[in-house]
């Protein structure tokens, strides 16, 4: 994939073949490139968002978006007693986090599934979590929709996400990074200019914090949210009324 046929940005927009495509063709990658672009400090996101999820004890856990397994595997690893289920509509990225999960000797299921149409029926899922897919969706409010449809009442949705980079000194450093910087250290280690070109685009895309908030709230959520180091990425809970 080019930076020229790179997939759309931002909310309602027929992206989601040009998005399955670009994910396969990273797939091998995408955990190197995770751990390099971010400094690791991924992980200790996952572990915050992880705590939220499974704040409530939930029984049944759908990850949706969950690409490689990451947050998954460790929803699984901190919480052993709930069954987790790890969906996600590319097959190279589901074949990656089997072999993770199996690895580490864990009972996950990997299954495909679109998120803006999730094969479960309503209220299959105690706590539903996407961390770092939500942006990729082609339509916000259909894939809040259906992740408030599985959920359980007093379900919990937790979304983990880069919000566009806030104003101020630290938030232009930031910017000046994922433009400029990051495309170039992901074309080089992965080969797909594109997809690094896509990533700083998507962000720069999404909506700031508090229009999500009243996304989730007008889909029936209470919700609160959470930056984490200093805004790089936030944390969204949602709590089905």
């Amino acid at each position: 994939m080019t930076a020229e046929n790179r997939p759309p940005v931002g909310d309602n927009q027929d992206k989601g073949r040009a998005v399955q495509e670009m994910f396969a063709s990273i797939a091998p990658r995408y955990d190197l490139l995770n751990r390099v672009l971010s400094l690791g400090v991924d992980r200790g996101w996952r572990r915050v968002a992880a705590a939220e999820a499974l704040a409530h004890s939930p029984r049944r856990v759908l990850d949706v978006a969950t690409g490689t397994g990451d947050f998954a595997i460790e929803l699984k690893e901190r919480g052993p007693q709930a069954e987790v289920i790890g969906s996600d509509f590319v097959p190279q990225m589901l074949g990656i986090g089997r072999e993770k999960a199996r690895a580490r000797h864990l009972n996950i299921r990997f299954e495909e599934g679109d998120a803006l149409r999730l094969p479960y029926p309503d209220a299959s899922f105690d706590a539903v979590t996407c961390a770092f897919g939500f942006r990729n969706f082609a339509d916000y409010a259909r894939g809040l929709s259906e992740m408030w449809r599985v959920l359980t009442p007093g379900g919990r949705l937790v979304l983990l996400e880069f919000p566009p980079p806030a104003p101020g000194l630290f938030g232009s450093v930031f910017r000046l990074y994922f433009q400029y910087v990051l495309p170039r250290i992901g074309a080089l280690v992965s080969g797909n200019a594109g997809a690094y070109t896509y990533l700083p685009e998507s962000v720069l895309a999404f909506p700031d914090p508090e229009r999500l908030a009243q996304m989730m709230r007008a889909t029936g959520f209470r919700t609160r949210y959470r930056p984490l180091t200093f805004g790089i990425a936030g944390m969204w809970v949602g709590d089905k009324r």
